[in-house]
């Protein structure tokens, strides 16, 4: 049996993947690992607290690896430290990983690359599928989800703290996709085929952020040039309690 860790991310298409990966039994999912902010002790991008991915975690059932980065950190010192987790991981005997991506050729050259270097390869389960036809899938299988950070210059306040549902569907704008492949809004899975028992949260308030990126991760980042020119910094979020 190949034994993996799981890139959890407390969103919809993490738990959609780990959904498909629970089918096959070949493939042992020992932990969840999570990226999270140490400076605010939120989820790293999603800007969910860190106590709700507890929580979330806890009510699926799976032990948790939580890696900590500060709120400015650089992609040199972001490389180094995932080589560290990595080298750790594959010494525990993880030869294999899983993601959540669904097109991003740049992001899978990425990570495939980042996990060539200690001999450990990526499952990728939702992989080249219509967005439109997994994002169905969800929803038919009876995951809840709600938006916690949606891309200001894609989309407005009122898309964030919003249940995933047909009508938020409805209501996306063209150039958006319906998964938010490209970034466009980032989700928080409470419920569904994977769970226990439902996450209990309040709905809190809604901030507009803006932030600077360092040069260090404009001269470093794996995308290209011309999307680097094309970084978006500014994001609504909604905090989740």
């Amino acid at each position: 049996m190949k034994k993996a860790y799981f890139n959890w991310s407390s969103g919809k298409d993490s738990a959609l993947a780990l959904y498909k990966i629970l089918q096959n039994n070949e493939i042992n999912v020992g932990t969840f690992i999570t990226n999270v902010n140490k400076d605010f002790s939120r989820i790293s991008m999603h800007g969910l607290r860190e106590k709700l991915l507890d929580k979330q975690v806890e009510n699926i059932g799976f032990p948790l690896q939580k890696i900590y980065f500060s709120a400015n950190v650089t992609m040199q010192t972001y490389n180094e430290t995932m080589l560290q987790e990595l080298t750790k991981l594959k010494s525990e005997g993880y030869n294999y990983t899983i993601f959540g991506d669904i097109f991003l050729e740049d992001l899978r050259a990425y990570r495939d690359l980042k996990l060539k270097e200690v001999d450990i390869l990526g499952i990728y389960p939702l992989w080249k599928q219509d967005t439109k036809q997994v994002l169905q899938e969800f929803l038919d299988l009876g995951f809840k989800a709600i938006t916690v950070c949606v891309n200001a210059k894609l989309l407005g306040k009122e898309f964030v703290g919003r249940v995933i549902d047909q009508q938020f569907i409805d209501d996306l704008p063209t150039n958006v996709d319906v998964c938010g492949e490209n970034g466009e809004f980032h989700t928080f899975v409470y419920d569904g085929p994977i769970f226990k028992k439902p996450v209990e949260f309040e709905i809190g308030e809604k901030v507009l952020k803006t932030y600077t990126l360092h040069k260090d991760t404009t001269d470093n980042c794996h995308q290209s040039k011309e999307k680097q020119k094309n970084y978006d910094t500014s994001f609504w979020y909604c905090d989740l309690i």
